[in-house]
C-alpha cells in the first residue's frame, strides 16, 4: 500500500466529469490504475475549494494561498503516512468539499476539519500549521479515533478503509455501498472523486 508520492502526474491525466454507481464488495469498485492523477485532480477541485465554504455557509471561502497550503499538506503528509495522495485528497473533498472552515459536528462523536477526523483539530485562521494537523488528524488518525493509516493497516484495501473511515466498522453483508448507520453513498463517492467527479449530478439511488 505504500506510495512515495512524489510523482503528481501518477495516474490517469484526465477523466470526464461524470458519476458512475458502485456497490458490493471491494472487488465491484474502479482498479486504482484507473484512478486519476493528483495534479488532475487537484485542479479539477481547486475551484470547488474556492467557493465550498461559501456555498453551504460555513464562512469565508479560501484564498489561494490557502488552497495552495492544503496540496503542500497533502504531499507533506502522503510522503509521513505513505498513504496515496489522491485518496487523501478525495477524502477531503468528500468530507468537506476542501472548506477550512468545515464546523465541527457531533452526533455523540466530535468530527473536525478538513477531514472531519474524530476528535480532530479545527481550523485557526491565526495559524496556518492548523492546515497540516488537520490532514495529520485523518490520514494518521488522533488519539480518539483512526485514520487511514489504521484502516489500511487492518483492511488493506482502499476501499473498505474509506468505508470504515465514515462509518466506524464494515457492514456484515460486506457491501460498501451499505451504510451500517453512516452515509450509504460515502464509498461510491469517493471512488467517483478518484476517477475525475467534481460537478456531475450522483447517480447514487440512496443520496441523502
Amino acid at each position: 500500500m505504500a506510495h512515495t508520492n512524489i510523482n503528481t502526474n501518477d495516474g490517469v491525466g484526465y477523466a470526464a466529469d461524470s458519476y458512475t454507481y458502485y456497490s458490493g464488495g471491494p472487488q465491484s469498485f474502479p482498479d486504482p490504475q484507473r484512478w486519476i492523477s493528483f495534479d488532475a485532480m487537484f485542479n479539477a477541485n481547486a475551484p470547488l475549494m474556492k467557493q465550498s465554504c461559501g456555498w453551504n455557509k460555513w464562512g469565508p471561502n479560501n484564498s489561494d494561498l490557502q488552497v495552495n497550503l492544503i496540496k503542500t499538506y497533502i504531499q507533506e503528509v502522503a510522503s509521513l503516512s505513505l498513504v496515496d495522495h489522491r485518496a487523501i485528497l478525495a477524502m477531503i473533498m468528500q468530507e468537506s468539499g476542501g472548506c477550512l472552515y468545515a464546523p465541527t459536528t457531533n452526533n455523540g462523536v466530535s468530527n473536525s476539519g478538513l477531514m472531519q477526523s474524530h476528535s480532530g483539530t479545527a481550523f485557526n485562521p491565526g495559524d496556518p500549521n492548523t492546515i497540516r494537523q488537520m490532514i495529520i488528524d485523518g490520514t494518521m488518525g488522533t488519539a480518539s479515533g483512526k485514520g487511514l493509516v489504521q484502516l489500511l493497516n487492518q483492511y488493506g484495501n482502499y476501499y473498505m478503509a474509506f468505508r470504515a473511515y465514515n462509518s466506524g466498522s464494515i457492514a456484515p453483508t460486506g457491501n460498501l455501498s451499505d451504510g451500517n448507520g453512516a452515509t450509504p453513498c460515502y464509498v461510491s463517492d469517493v471512488a467517483n472523486r478518484l476517477l475525475g467527479w467534481t460537478y456531475a449530478k450522483s447517480t447514487c439511488p440512496k443520496q441523502k
